[in-house]
């Protein structure tokens, strides 16, 4: 639809998660709302988020669960815009929901039925939008913001961050923050898997073996499952730690997250003949076991067909501290290819943590994975989306 020039109350560019919660709350208070986004259909993201059922929220949000260079800013907007205020809107429009592992919710059926009912939200408050158009060129005479042919004395950067470039995501809303002089948290792949190399890359011929384990690095530490690739290390437990992880840091995992301190002997005790290999794969999938165990030795005696009765019980807790905090050393990501979301973004310290608006300039917000607030795997981001479109349609409608 080819919109004529108007005035609008507020532009938001971008018609994804954070965009679309914004428009369809500060529609719903009476604002005049034009959303812009480059794609020809709204809510891209969402439709492949949570292998397509989209996983909208999690019930146990909290502050700790996102990274940012504030730890604390998030809590203004995730505290006054919280999970089950989504859930309502999500039964209001009946949609069924479930609840998987770790408090993540996901639809019965399918993302676009979220889409949908954002859109209807929309609807419900007269939001216009531009599809299939680009932002180009944003003027500002210090009252009204002018984006193409339509100004408004609101503008709000939802174009998230470049991850999934694939969707057509791109780093846009890091040079319209610095067109108005907000500084940029250096942004980087997060929730992605992890590369191998030089020692580490024997691993890769794992590919597709996956255990459940405790990924750790520094003080963080993620218990879930790990999956070895042809490239490296993936898995819910990997997703999460690579978020924390930096390049030249290691990461530890315990492959045997349950057992207690002295397994392996009390193995010893019970069935002296069992082998280290058999031993380890009462815990391990076989095909792990068998490359940890080969690993193990160092050398070309092979430990595993040695019967534990063989071994001494020193040789076996020294076994025990490797399986429990085995380093890999990775050479770096997959990039922001295979990132479900960016870490870093428009700083916090130039935005209110309650109304998600810039200090220096009035008018203008940044919301949802545009900002430095990076949430854990598991419907936490899109929490954040909500919360902080909510937060800022909030700030909007209250404008007079």
């Amino acid at each position: 639809m080819t919109l004529s020039p108007a005035r609008y109350d507020a532009i938001i560019l971008g018609a994804g998660g954070a965009g679309l919660m914004c428009a369809a709350m500060a529609g719903q208070a009476g604002k005049r709302v034009l959303v812009i986004d480059h794609a020809d259909e709204p809510g891209k993201k969402i439709l492949i988020s949570g292998g397509g059922r989209c996983n909208f929220t999690n019930v146990e949000t909290a502050a700790d669960r996102y990274l940012s260079a504030n730890p604390h800013f998030a809590k203004s907007a995730l505290g006054r815009y919280r999970p089950a205020d989504f859930i309502a809107l999500v039964e209001k429009h009946g949609i069924a929901w479930h609840e998987k592992t770790l408090g993540q919710l996901f639809c019965d059926g399918s993302a676009r039925q979220i889409v949908a009912m954002l859109m209807d939200e929309c609807a419900q408050g007269g939001v216009d939008f531009a599809f299939s158009t680009s932002i180009g060129e944003i003027g500002h005479d210090g009252a009204l913001f002018r984006v193409g042919e339509h100004e408004a004395p609101a503008l709000v950067i939802a174009t998230g961050g470049p991850s999934i470039p694939k969707m057509g995501a791109t780093g846009i809303a890091y040079d319209i923050a610095r067109r108005f002089g907000l500084k940029v948290v250096e942004p980087r792949p997060a929730l992605v898997p992890l590369t191998l190399g030089r020692e580490d890359i024997l691993f890769r011929d794992l590919s597709g073996v996956s255990a459940e384990v405790r990924a750790k690095t520094g003080k963080t530490a993620f218990r879930e499952a790990a999956l070895f690739t042809h490239r490296g290390l993936s898995g819910p437990a990997i997703l999460q730690i690579s978020s924390y992880w930096r390049h030249g840091e290691s990461v530890h995992i315990d492959f045997a997250p349950d057992a207690p301190r002295d397994w392996l002997r009390a193995i010893k005790r019970e069935k002296p003949r069992a082998t280290l290999k058999g031993a380890v794969s009462m815990r391990l999938p076989d095909r792990l076991s068998m490359a940890l165990v080969e690993r193990l030795s160092g050398d070309d005696t092979n430990w595993g067909l040695i019967q534990l009765a063989e071994m001494k019980d020193a040789l076996l807790e020294q076994i025990e501290r490797q399986l429990s905090g085995w380093a890999f050393h990775p050479n770096g990501t997959e990039g922001y290819a295979k990132a479900e979301v960016t870490a870093g973004g428009i700083s916090t310290a130039g935005l209110s943590s309650k109304t998600l608006e810039a200090a220096k300039v009035p008018g203008l917000y940044a919301i949802g994975e545009a900002v430095d607030v990076t949430g854990w795997l598991g419907g936490y981001n899109f929490q954040w989306a909500w919360a902080s479109g909510v937060a800022a349609a909030q700030a909007i409608a209250a404008r007079g």
